[in-house]
């Protein structure tokens, strides 16, 4: 670590002309056990500007932490005679399982539109692919209905003044992970943004993953299937049959 520190430091001092962004995550691995109800993660790093000086107009800093991504298939519900049915429905191929951002000042103020859609920064420039052919503002509907549901659950943040930034070169941000957070892959992405453009960024990879009992049974259902079917039946027959059992007794 040491030696990489002095590698960047060197190719900022020797003048490559752009700044070099050095981050780091306070976990590189989170393990989900019976027992979890939710982290903080940190993310955290320096700014190194070439020869060493900042610039008199302070840059910005912008952290997403992005989970896999997974094909959705969004539901409608509507009442009809009294009754709750599924309508309409849309699919959307892309969707992040989990997304969360930070800002050190509200994004709007920091980039334009079309550079937030193109580095995906905040839950309105997520690509999701739809991929259904019904008519654009029907698919809007639909993405900003998933884009609710995910915010409800905690899976989709967003936080406007969620970075810090000290001396203009040390910043820190926190994001929380619910309880119920997907498992995987995770991507920490660090935008450097000056003067509405990103002139640095920096990524750092995070696994998610259950363990012990959790992980056992999680590997159980993916890999054998069919036998975790048949046992899960089972325990809840024999489950069914004591319970209705004890209280004929009484």
């Amino acid at each position: 670590m040491t030696r990489a520190w002095m590698a960047v430091a060197a190719l900022a001092c020797l003048g490559a002309g752009k700044p070099v962004l050095v981050p780091d995550v306070s976990d590189r691995q989170v393990q989900i056990v019976y027992s979890f109800t939710g982290a903080d993660l940190l993310l955290f790093g320096a700014i190194l500007y070439p020869q060493g000086r900042a610039p008199d107009h302070p840059a910005d800093i912008a952290v997403v932490l992005k989970g896999p991504t997974q094909s959705i298939l969004v539901r409608e519900k509507r009442k009809v005679a009294g009754m709750w049915l599924n309508a309409d429905s849309a699919r959307f191929r892309s969707a992040p399982s989990f997304y969360a951002i930070a800002t050190s000042r509200p994004l709007a103020r920091l980039v334009d539109g079309r550079t937030a859609a193109i580095y995906e920064l905040g839950l309105d420039s997520l690509q999701m692919s739809p991929a259904s052919s019904a008519p654009p503002d029907e698919q809007n509907r639909f993405e900003q209905g998933l884009i609710d549901l995910k915010r409800r659950a905690g899976l989709y943040v967003q936080d406007a003044h969620g970075v810090e930034i000290s001396d203009g070169v040390l910043y820190r941000a926190r994001i929380a992970i619910p309880a119920r957070v997907p498992v995987g892959r995770y991507v920490a992405e660090t935008f450097l943004i000056q003067d509405g453009k990103v002139v640095a960024g920096a990524v750092r990879e995070v696994r998610i993953d259950k363990s012990g009992f959790e992980r056992f049974v999680a590997q159980a259902a993916d890999r054998w299937s069919l036998a975790y079917g048949l046992v899960a039946v089972g325990m809840s027959l024999a489950i069914g049959w004591g319970a209705g059992a004890l209280f004929r007794r009484r």
